[in-house]
């Protein structure tokens, strides 16, 4: 048997490479900027060499050869034999995107196909010496990010010539007036003959071509009704099942799980005195005691357990230096990625959500932030750009910034670019601050450029930013300055396992809702309440807020009686809600409902009394409504 077919041993090897992987990506950023380095290149070498042994082990055939030619590649680097230019980069990142394509195939159950034969060629003469650019395809060289955005754009297939692409008047004719027989061999075979002596055909097989030629094209072409299959949406990559834990970690976990068993032990014992009726004091002390016990270690192991989900966020941010250098040499800029605070963690779903924006903002800022080399001369700027990719914990929550020091961005054309796509009309523009124009951005269809690249123009990007940051639970801001630059901070919870809600009630039914869009309590007294266009607001500080009763919003009967307001901000949406209650504040382990998504519901969890309580989502409550 294969040790191909043996899952578990290709899920290890996947893992291992995978992370390798990343890190001569990351390397290979930092090696273009210092060529000579030498442990950088030992380091470089030893990642492919690495890989390249696992590959043989499970009969990666393909794989392997890749890896060796890049591996070879390296040693001469090396050895001093050659030394890495620009042109040779591109070469080693394309192969490297090469091998990303490979683990993909592999993650789907298949051996991965050859890499493309161009590629092999310019590695070999690379190892020669004599590659000079200009031979490999752009695309290969592009980081798997890149890729996937340029992948999204319509294609146009060349086709080779062939002889039906011919008029009989169109048969090729050389200067002395006989045929051209190279390019009637190529069309006959779709492909250029080796050697002249071999597209000689006698004068019969010529005559002959020439007739069929001529047949075919005074014979209709039989018209195929059936539409050609689509190809194939290359697949994304599968989401890794894996994590890797510190051993310390899984000692306290196991700590604390054994400690819990003893502590059921006991409560059984008491349990068993109490049953037996007329407990006495002692006992009864005993139960409270053995119970404040038991609520000290279940949240010390829930603590634990929250901490081994917890991954640095340099794993996601190591994969953008190669990013910003691909974007960059694509543009024709000078771009340097800064990053800090890539020790920080965050839940591992968080860190995987958060690729795609990341993905987005930093392309973004290298090409619509920084300007071009000569741009920044004429400035007085330094040629090179920066790009800085921070994050920090800042109490449950965790934040990231991207700042760049290009041309920074101007609300008064952002405030017209959105009028002139129809995103908005000219008396809604006419009331956004400055800090609001930035905020347009964001707009569905929204984009400054005013032609479409495989980069950007389309005016998707900062939208599926700001939803998918929404969805985490989080919150997007934007601080601009033009020339100096742009600074995009999001705010995000450590973890979404365990989420701080605020309970309240409509009648008997229990609801909860996000802490993190709970800003304040609001008592409502029905002399305050007053009406703007016919809807009931509030003045709170001296800002009008629409007050909205959360029963009507979620189809329930309104019921009589004092209502308690609770001020949420969604986004840049303020509103009070009207409930019946308050019951508290409680830290719940949110479940999606199977099977069936109610509007405005992101889940559902349960209640000290073993009661179903939902969990709300104010952002898609409030769709519509404000």
């Amino acid at each position: 048997m294969s040790a191909f077919s043996d899952v578990e041993l290709l899920q290890d090897f996947l893992t291992e490479a995978g992370d390798l992987l990343e890190d001569v990506d990351s390397k290979l950023v930092e090696l273009e900027q210092s060529p000579e380095d030498a442990d950088l290149l030992a380091t470089v070498f030893r990642g492919f060499h690495t890989i390249k042994g696992g590959a043989g082990f499970l009969e990666a055939t393909h794989l392997v050869e890749l890896c060796h030619k890049t591996e070879n590649l390296f040693d001469k680097l090396r050895s001093r034999a050659l030394v890495l230019n620009a042109d040779m980069m591109d070469v080693i990142l394309a192969a490297t995107g090469e091998v990303h394509r490979m683990f993909g195939e592999m993650r789907n159950g298949h051996q991965p196909d050859a890499a493309p034969q161009d590629l092999l060629d310019n590695l070999e003469l690379a190892i020669e010496g004599r590659y000079t650019g200009g031979g490999s395809d752009s695309q290969n060289a592009r980081s798997p990010e890149v890729a996937e955005s340029a992948a999204t754009q319509p294609a146009v297939e060349s086709e080779k010539p062939s002889l039906a692409h011919y008029d009989a008047s169109d048969i090729p004719v050389g200067e002395d007036g006989d045929l051209d027989w190279p390019a009637l061999y190529e069309a006959a075979l779709g492909e250029p003959p080796r050697e002249l002596e071999q597209a000689r055909l006698s004068a019969e097989m010529a005559t002959t071509a020439v007739a069929k030629q001529s047949a075919a094209a005074v014979r209709p072409k039989p018209v195929d009704k059936k539409p050609k299959p689509a190809p194939a949406a290359a697949s994304g990559p599968a989401k890794d099942a894996t994590i890797r834990v510190d051993t310390a970690r899984f000692d306290q976990i196991l700590n604390l799980s054994g400690e819990i068993g003893l502590t059921k032990n006991r409560l059984n014992c008491l349990f068993e005195s109490i049953s037996r009726g007329n407990p006495s004091e002692d006992t009864i002390k005993s139960l409270d005691t053995v119970v404040n016990q038991l609520d000290m270690l279940v949240s010390d192991l829930q603590a634990a357990v929250m901490k081994a989900r917890m991954q640095p966020v340099g794993r996601v941010f190591q994969k953008y230096s190669r990013l910003a250098r691909d974007v960059a040499r694509q543009l024709g800029k000078d771009v340097e990625l800064v990053i800090e605070g890539a020790e920080t963690e965050v839940d591992k779903t968080i860190l995987e959500e958060l690729n795609d924006p990341l993905v987005h903002l930093v392309r973004n800022a290298v090409d619509h932030g920084i300007e071009t080399i000569e741009h920044r001369r004429e400035c007085n700027k330094n040629p090179k750009g920066t790009v800085h990719l921070s994050a920090r914990q800042t109490g449950d929550h965790i934040v990231i910034e991207i700042k760049d020091d290009g041309r920074g961005m101007n609300a008064e054309v952002l405030r017209q670019k959105a009028v002139d796509k129809g995103l908005i009309s000219m008396e809604e523009a006419s009331q956004l601050t400055p800090k609001e124009c930035l905020m347009l951005i964001f707009l569905p269809g929204f984009s400054t450029k005013d032609q479409i690249s495989d980069i950007s123009g389309r005016g998707v990007g900062m939208d599926v930013v700001k939803t998918n940051i929404q969805r985490l639970n989080g919150r997007i801001d934007i601080e601009s300055e033009l020339d100096q630059g742009s600074r995009i901070t999001i705010s995000l919870p450590l973890t979404l396992a365990i989420l701080p809600v605020l309970m309240l009630k409509l009648e008997e039914q229990i609801y909860s809702l996000p802490l993190s869009c709970v800003r304040e309590i609001i008592p409502i007294e029905e002399d305050k309440i007053q009406k703007v266009s016919g809807k009931p607001n509030l003045v709170v500080r001296g800002e009008v807020i629409p007050l909205l009763d959360l029963a009507t919003l979620i189809g329930r009967p309104t019921s009589p009686g004092p209502k308690v307001g609770v001020l949420t901000l969604s986004g840049n949406k303020a509103c009070i809600l009207a409930v019946d209650t308050l019951v508290g504040q409680d830290e719940v382990m949110i479940k999606p409902l199977e099977g069936v998504k109610p509007k405005g519901v992101a889940g559902a969890t349960l209640s000290g009394e073993g009661l179903l309580v939902l969990v709300l989502e104010i952002r898609e409550l409030l769709e519509g409504v404000i």
